[in-house]
């Protein structure tokens, strides 16, 4: 098969840039889009929580990237979800400070929020007071309120753009998974497990948490490893269910590592979860303990040639991965865990797990962990590396951004969008 561009994932991102790049392109049929599960969007894409995250708790100079693209992913989720009569319910969050080392990091998202375009309507500091009359059964020493969050269906989403690259004209291969790279005068050749061969002259890998190990195919970030953190959720009894309106996330107290406090979320269907614990594995799929260790000897190998060996033998790393493991195997450590503020709870009534996901962090050759997304090109194609929450929020605004770069080099030939936006004017407002 032959084609101008080959995009390799079929996650909500990669479905993302092929339907920016199908929607622009000359001749559509010239994209293909390839993932090697029978459907696109079966792991992180719906293994998340489903959330539309406000831009206040990221860093708008170490995460530059994501803000900028949660802050316009906000609009766009809403307008396509309206466009294609999809759930997009507006319920807002609530982050609450369980002491004053917290109030200091909410003083400090008001600020970051600010910094990335959210108006102050939009973002409120909350007394103990305050709090209580909004919701009466959370208890905290603060909070802030945000209104511009969201709950929506990544996956239902995911499927409603291929619906749109398919009109559109893209091809799709599924079950195809990318087993070798080559590259020789300007054309790569792409070795799928289906015995085909696909030759592109741009490549863009979306992979994921696969993403990495395409990278490394290449000879691309080759310093750089990655490591997968397991999210586990438990669902909460049909009691709970008037508990709150919000979802209620709580000021992590480490927040230099991807162990994210357990919270309490709202889905957009209603249900009400608790979670996540964020517990090492060894693989981007590894969901059952025979795949993880089947993932171990290989990821151990690359790891112990990287500065992953660092954080492997850091002793608060290791100890929060304890922990973390702990809330996993305890039902009643996770819970305990939401309930300094939702004492109401209780793990015994608690009965059925959530869904699981795994997001994959970069780790640079120091051993730190790489804080914003990471996008690198070597020759005629483009990287996405370390693409994790609030990657979903992101996606539309980061696939504009990546298909208005080939426009520009010309690697894609291009006609008047048939999108709802035009890439070239979102990729203008990722760059102010």
């Amino acid at each position: 098969m032959d084609c101008k561009v080959a995009i390799i994932g079929g996650g909500v991102l990669g479905t993302s840039i092929a339907y920016f790049l199908s929607a622009h392109a000359k001749s559509p049929e010239s994209v293909v889009l390839i993932e090697q599960e029978k459907n696109i969007a079966q792991h992180t894409s719906s293994r998340n929580t489903g959330k539309v995250h406000a831009p206040f708790l990221y860093d708008p100079a170490k995460k530059k990237i994501f803000a900028k693209a949660a802050s316009l992913g906000y609009e766009m989720w809403q307008k396509y979800s309206d466009y294609k009569g999809l759930p997009f319910k507006q319920d807002g969050v609530l982050e609450v400070a369980l002491d004053d080392r917290g109030i200091d990091r909410l003083n400090t998202y008001i600020e970051w929020g600010e910094a990335n375009g959210l108006d102050k309507s939009e973002l409120r500091l909350l007394d103990k007071s305050e709090v209580a009359r909004m919701e009466p059964n959370v208890r905290c020493s603060s909070a802030i309120y945000c209104s511009r969050d969201a709950s929506v269906n990544y996956g239902a989403l995911t499927l409603a753009l291929l619906q749109d690259v398919h009109s559109f004209g893209c091809k799709l291969l599924l079950g195809h998974r990318a087993t070798q790279i080559s590259y020789s005068k300007g054309i790569y050749s792409i070795a799928t497990n289906q015995g085909m061969q696909i030759q592109t002259e741009y490549m863009v890998n979306a992979a994921g948490g696969n993403s990495m190990d395409i990278a490394h195919m290449m000879g691309i970030a080759e310093s750089c490893t990655d490591m997968h953190f397991k999210g586990e959720y438990w669902q909460a009894p049909p009691q709970y269910q008037d508990l709150t309106k919000l979802s209620i996330y709580s000021v992590p107290r480490h927040p230099e590592y991807p162990f994210l406090d357990p919270h309490w979320i709202v889905r957009a269907d209603g249900r009400r979860e608790v979670g996540p614990s964020a517990v090492p594995v060894f693989g981007p799929y590894a969901y059952t303990w025979r795949k993880n260790l089947a993932d171990m000897v290989p990821k151990m190998i690359e790891s112990s040639r990287s500065g992953a060996r660092r954080m492997v033998f850091d002793r608060q790393f290791l100890s929060l991965a304890s922990t973390e493991l702990k809330s996993s195997l305890s039902k009643t450590a996770m819970i305990n865990r939401v309930r300094t503020f939702l004492p109401q709870i209780r793990p015994a009534t608690f009965t059925h797990r959530g869904t699981a996901g795994i997001r994959s962090s970069v780790i640079d050759k120091t051993g730190k962990f790489v804080l914003d997304t990471l996008i690198l090109e070597r020759d005629t194609s483009l990287h996405v590396l370390n693409y994790n929450s609030p990657g979903a929020t992101g996606a539309l605004p980061m696939a504009a951004n990546i298909a208005s770069k080939l426009i520009e080099t010309g690697a894609m030939p291009a006609v008047k969008p048939r999108s709802l936006w035009n890439a070239n004017v979102i990729a203008d407002k990722m760059k102010t």
